[in-house]
């Protein structure tokens, strides 16, 4: 598999993917990490041998490559050498690394009300309330459209997500009023021919196109400069705090797992330690002790009868 053209075992890896229904940003991930051990090698990966493995995950070590992206990149080998070439000499030689478990990172209500407050215009307004109101991933934000919008139920259907899933969320008041001021303002002109149910609620430039996941996030990373917020959050953070933040307000943890997709509540559940109103609300047993003691209840016993 070179570096240039489609040779007949990328070809091939590829149809693999097709058959397996894996989703386009898994099949890019699969071959750009095939492409970067066919660089390594400098030849195709169908003449590596054991050590070529072993020198190469040393290779990514030594490069400072992250744990994360190290665990992507040999995920694509797995699948080229034991699907694709049937060598499962090869793939058993691949490991992956554990990686460290991080508390997701929030942002507070006063500063989801400030982002929310200096949003440029109505259509990052928008988009960011779907992110925080609703708890979408930004590829969810950026593919909704006007089918999807249930007013009459009060919910939003998210169709085919991560891991070909689909879910209900809900639509608030709040959501539903903001967004009927977005459709009036939205321009039409590049769907003027597409049925009213099929059009994007955020066409992107190209035509028949949503806006893309990078231009969201651009527009996210503005609104936090502009409301001061120093945290180093991504637009995922608006994920994480809203279902921290409902979490701290007695939702059940079980409706949040629904409403996120989750498969498992394990999951979910990582965010009961970044609650920090729940945290902060713990009575300490230090304190305790500074309390007074209570003394038991005498309870008078029956005599036992003679």
């Amino acid at each position: 598999m070179s570096t240039g053209a489609v040779t007949p075992l990328r070809h091939r890896m590829i149809e693999d993917m097709n058959a397996r229904k894996l989703c386009a940003g898994t099949r890019r991930g699969h071959i750009h990490s095939c492409k970067r051990f066919a660089a390594f090698l400098n030849g195709s990966p169908d003449t590596a041998t054991t050590e070529d493995i072993r020198r190469f995950q040393l290779h990514l070590a030594e490069a400072g490559v992250s744990i994360c992206n190290r665990n992507r990149i040999m995920t694509g080998l797995r699948f080229l050498f034991r699907v694709t070439l049937r060598r499962l000499d090869l793939a058993a030689e691949i490991y992956h690394i554990r990686e460290p478990q991080k508390i997701p990172l929030v942002i507070s209500p006063d500063e989801t009300r400030r982002l929310l407050a200096v949003a440029s215009n109505l259509k990052v307004r928008t988009l960011l309330s779907l992110g925080y109101g609703c708890g979408l991933r930004a590829s969810e934000v950026v593919s909704l459209k006007v089918k999807h919008i249930d007013s009459a139920q009060k919910i939003i259907r998210i169709e085919q997500s991560k891991g070909r899933k689909d879910r209900n969320v809900m639509l608030s008041p709040e959501t539903l009023d903001v967004l009927r001021q977005w459709w009036k303002a939205r321009r039409s002109r590049y769907d003027a021919g597409t049925p009213v149910a099929e059009r994007w609620l955020f066409p992107g430039n190209r035509r028949g196109k949503p806006m893309t996941t990078r231009q969201l996030s651009r527009l996210f990373h503005e609104a936090a400069d502009a409301a001061g917020i120093k945290k180093a959050v991504t637009l995922h953070a608006l994920r994480h705090s809203f279902a921290t933040h409902l979490l701290e307000r007695g939702t059940d943890i079980r409706i949040i797992q629904a409403l996120l997709g989750h498969d498992k509540l394990e999951t979910t559940a990582r965010y009961t330690r970044v609650a920090t109103g729940m945290i902060a609300g713990v009575e300490s047993p230090l304190d305790l002790l500074s309390q007074p003691r209570k003394k038991p209840r005498n309870s008078r016993k029956n005599p036992l009868p003679a």
